[in-house]
């Protein structure tokens, strides 16, 4: 029983210790994505800004105004695609947690299940040496009882012998 909660224990202090390390690495992950999105602002900031650049002739869009515009565009996309490879992982962590919170859940359920089998057990246990304990009272009562009459039976005979013994030695003196 004691092996059995100490190993709870551990189990226990081994999924706070992996949980803690899992949280870290995903406030990390979090923190890059936070990051990444970051980054999308300040890239789509520029390009609304680089939409409203006018360096031609009478206030119109050159190529080069374009080109810049595409070029913060295309740098947005690009970011896109990180920001969706690391939210792809900040999801497989959440997975990783969801699927360590289920194995705990499923191990400790288990256990549980496994505790109660055992006092179940023990009672059962406990029943039965109690009602054993009950009969070998009743038994040893009957024994006293026994040896009650036994020895009441022992004196009586010894009080009838004595008294053939008595009336013996009379009869043995009255005939010499």
């Amino acid at each position: 029983m004691i092996k059995k909660l100490f190993l709870l224990v551990l189990i226990a202090l081994s999924a706070l210790k992996m949980s803690a390390q899992d949280t870290s690495a995903y406030e990390i992950q979090r923190a890059k994505v936070n990051a990444l999105l970051a980054q999308r602002s300040a890239k789509f900031g520029q390009y609304d800004a680089s939409l409203n650049a006018r360096t031609g002739i009478f206030g119109f869009q050159t190529k080069r105004d374009i080109k810049n515009s595409n070029e913060i565009l295309r740098q947005i996309a690009l970011n896109d695609n990180d920001i969706f490879k690391e939210l792809k992982v900040l999801l497989d962590y959440k997975d990783l947690q969801v699927e360590q919170v289920i194995t705990t859940v499923n191990t400790t359920s288990e256990s549980i299940l496994n505790y109660r089998k055992t006092i179940k057990g023990l009672q059962d246990q406990s029943r039965t040496l109690n009602d054993n304990l009950a009969k070998a009272e009743s038994a040893s009562r009957i024994a006293h009882i026994f040896m009650f009459i036994f020895l009441i039976g022992c004196i009586a005979l010894t009080y009838v012998l004595y008294q053939k013994i008595k009336l013996l030695k009379r009869y043995e003196k009255t005939s010499i």
